[in-house]
């Protein structure tokens, strides 16, 4: 449940608890009343609740007007211990008694209490059929309602019969009800504290518990878990949200380490590709100095060999540079609008000589349209011809080394496409060899090296291009790398 909702439910259980508990109090004074009704044969109100005076007056109306229709039919009657005996049992049930005083004199007592101070205190006999004001209230110690019927018996002698109320009957029901409702109350408060705090603590802790838990665990790089809740509010939800966040982290983690893997991996490789021509460089400047090209036709080969292997290297630190800009996004473009024929052929003519100085058999095709444009950077397009090619050369194991480059119209765009006759790459190779860092020859004693880096550049940049590039290749027969890049038209021009 959402916290909008929870809230609105606490808001209604806060107002439906009053009405809960004013029912409860109903229910209660219904209780009581029954008690009443039974105890004292009367039937109260709410309003009459508190009127002990009424609710005793009532409870002993009918059995004082029974003595009273007995006095005038049989006054004599009043005297017989059975009679009164049964008269008292009617009101013991009502919590009151019956005390009947002749001469002043105690006959009967319907209680077995200490009477002394109540007889002290009973109100004297009155002249026979004075019954206008039949109950007082006697205070002081005793406290009790009394009922008096005064009689005058055959042989003239005075009698009086108390009906004997003592308040504290009355007292003992009224307290038990406002205890009764005070419990209730109480029950009904700590019941809805109780709920409405497990609620809250499973809706709201129990979530953020977890948060707190997963918190600490990231914060010791540990990645490998799961917050599982179930519910749909907005804790959840977050909770959701750091779940994710937690899953961003652990993959920019595993990107991190595979990152850091990649680059040990290629400073090893870097420092394995310059330290051979670095070595082939030192040989033959010592063969220079120590006079072993003592012909012009040595010397010329060692002096051209040299700036082979100067060229290697400074073609690898270009590389690095170009790989820095790529992860900072930083890449100096110069899109320009360039002739595809006369920038292939001019690439060509440059690719032929570097090709004859390392004795490898160059040819060159272009069949597309003079004058057809292309928006390219070229100083960056070269870089891709040359890492292709390059790297073509790198792994040839043949005696006889061959490279092609082909560029011919492609609809919308112009394709260029590089052969060699190399050992060929396995299918299983093809689709990661633009990857960074992949290598398919994986030794490190491998005399061809490699970064790893090369091809994943030539990827960047035709992409950047907004061109495409691919691999072709047949097991010891060669490779062909493919490569379009959109033609200039019209509509580029307004957009520009």
């Amino acid at each position: 449940m959402k916290l909008r909702n929870r809230l609105i439910v606490a808001f209604l259980i806060i107002i439906m608890v009053p009405f809960l508990m004013f029912g409860i109090i109903m229910l209660t004074f219904t209780r009581y009343r029954v008690v009443v009704q039974n105890n004292y044969g009367v039937s109260i109100s709410l309003d009459s609740i508190t009127d002990s005076v009424k609710i005793i007056s009532n409870s002993t109306q009918e059995s004082f007007e029974t003595l009273q229709a007995q006095a005038d039919e049989d006054v004599e009657v009043l005297l017989n211990p059975a009679y009164l005996e049964a008269r008292n049992a009617e009101l013991l049930e009502r919590y009151s008694y019956l005390v009947v005083m002749v001469d002043e004199e105690l006959y009967y007592c319907g209680t077995e209490d200490d009477v002394t101070t109540l007889l002290e205190n009973l109100p004297a006999f009155r002249e026979e059929g004075d019954t206008a004001d039949s109950s007082v209230y006697i205070g002081e110690e005793t406290q009790a309602f009394v009922r008096q019927l005064d009689v005058v018996f055959a042989d003239g002698s005075e009698g009086s019969i108390y009906i004997i109320s003592p308040v504290g009957q009355i007292v003992q029901q009224t307290r038990k009800l406002l205890q009764d409702l005070v419990i209730a109350v109480v029950v009904i408060l700590v019941i809805t504290a109780f709920l409405m705090i497990v609620w809250i603590y499973t809706g709201v802790n129990v979530p953020l518990k977890k948060l707190s838990e997963a918190t600490n665990r990231i914060k010791e790089k540990d990645f490998d878990f799961e917050i599982e809740v179930k519910g749909h509010d907005e804790i959840s939800m977050l909770c959701r949200d750091f779940d994710d966040m937690r899953r961003q982290l652990k993959m920019q983690e595993e990107e991190k380490d595979s990152f850091d893997r990649q680059s040990k991996e290629l400073i090893s490789n870097i420092s394995h590709d310059l330290k051979t021509p670095i070595t082939a460089v030192k040989g033959y400047v010592e063969g220079i100095m120590d006079g072993v090209a003592d012909t012009p036709e040595k010397m010329d080969r060692y002096i051209r060999t040299i700036y082979i292997k100067a060229n290697d290297m400074d073609r690898l630190i270009n590389e690095l540079t170009f790989y820095s800009k790529i992860d900072t996004n930083r890449i100096p473009y110069n899109f320009n609008k360039i002739d595809a024929v006369e920038y292939f052929d001019d690439c060509a003519e440059e690719v032929g000589l570097e090709m004859h100085e390392r004795e490898v058999r160059f040819s060159y095709i272009n069949t597309v349209e003079i004058g057809t444009l292309v928006i390219a950077d070229a100083e960056q397009l070269k870089r891709v011809i040359n890492n292709i090619i390059g790297n073509s050369i790198k792994y040839m194991d043949k005696p006889k080394k061959e490279v092609q480059l082909r560029v011919f119209d492609a609809g919308d765009y112009v394709q260029a496409e590089i052969e060699d006759n190399g050992k060929g790459i396995e299918n299983k190779d093809l689709v990661n060899i633009f990857d960074r860092f992949y290598r398919t020859d994986l030794s490190r004693n491998s005399s061809q090296g490699g970064s790893g880096i090369g091809l994943s550049i030539v990827r960047k940049i035709i992409e950047d291009h907004g061109g495409r590039i691919w691999a072709t290749s047949k097991i010891g027969e060669g490779t062909t790398m493919h490569f379009v890049i959109r033609k200039y038209a019209l509509r580029d021009s307004a957009k520009q």
